[in-house]
């Protein structure tokens, strides 16, 4: 049995639109340290991974270990209904349900049926990367809107003294400078001059769906390897990292 209590629904909305971009049903493992979550979409091409420490909840209990499986549907539906200042709590059931007790004056109960859980996550790349990148997340969106207008891939190329942002297709080509020390990068950080394509619906679907609850995104790549973007959901260290692979073909 466990019980989970946050004081908004901000981090919640926040982890299950994440979620929703990759899979259809969510298993999450909890314990006495606090809650995690960790799944590939079926095409092997991102991977979520959620570490949520009990001291990021208002309140956090756990007896024993325990997983618990969801539609991922079902779940972002009662979400969906909270307002950003309701409490919310969660707490696990005998009847194989997850109970959500949504309250801000006005209170609300609602009872989610389990499914069967599924064997196994997913592995966690193990990656050594030359670049991290720190910078607003509306920046971070509207450089990746604005290479979408011509391509659907933006290679992300970086030297110690800035970053570029590419993209090139049959219709056009767009290029984004950002300098270190610049207004749009917090940090930048170069161990080696680095340069990789990723998609950018991939992205953009989840930087938008962490949503207003992380201001600021932390990009990590190297040269043909997967990127690993980090989004803080609070001070008490709840975090959602999102890895994606390369493109294969760079331009």
């Amino acid at each position: 049995m466990f019980f989970a209590k946050t004081a908004s629904s901000q981090e919640w909305k926040a982890v299950a639109a994440a979620i929703k971009t990759l899979v259809e049903e969510a298993t999450f493992e909890v314990s006495s340290e606090g809650l995690v979550f960790r799944a590939m979409d079926p095409s092997h091409i991102a991977l979520v991974d959620l570490n949520w420490p009990n001291t990021s909840f208002e309140k956090f209990e756990c007896d024993k270990p325990t997983k618990f499986t969801i539609r991922v549907e079902d779940f972002v539906k009662l979400i969906a209904r909270t307002d950003n200042k309701d409490s919310v709590e969660i707490a696990s059931s005998e009847d194989d349900a997850l109970t959500l007790r949504l309250m801000n004056g006005y209170k609300r109960e609602f009872k989610v049926h389990l499914i069967e859980t599924t064997p196994g996550t997913a592995p966690l790349p193990k990656l050594d990367l030359d670049v991290k990148l720190s910078m607003s997340k509306s920046v971070f969106e509207k450089v990746l809107g604005d290479i979408s207008v011509v391509a659907d891939q933006v290679m992300i190329s970086s030297l110690k003294e800035g970053v570029s942002f590419s993209g090139k297709s049959d219709v056009g080509a767009a290029t984004i400078q950002l300098d270190k020390g610049g207004a749009d990068v917090l940090d930048l950080q170069v161990k080696a001059e680095a340069k990789a394509s990723y998609n950018i619906d991939y992205l953009l679907g989840i930087s938008k769906a962490v949503g207003s609850a992380s201001d600021i995104v932390v990009v990590e790549y190297s040269s043909k390897k997967p990127a690993r973007l980090e989004f803080k959901l609070n001070e008490q260290g709840a975090r959602i990292y999102y890895f994606l692979a390369p493109r294969i073909a760079e331009n």
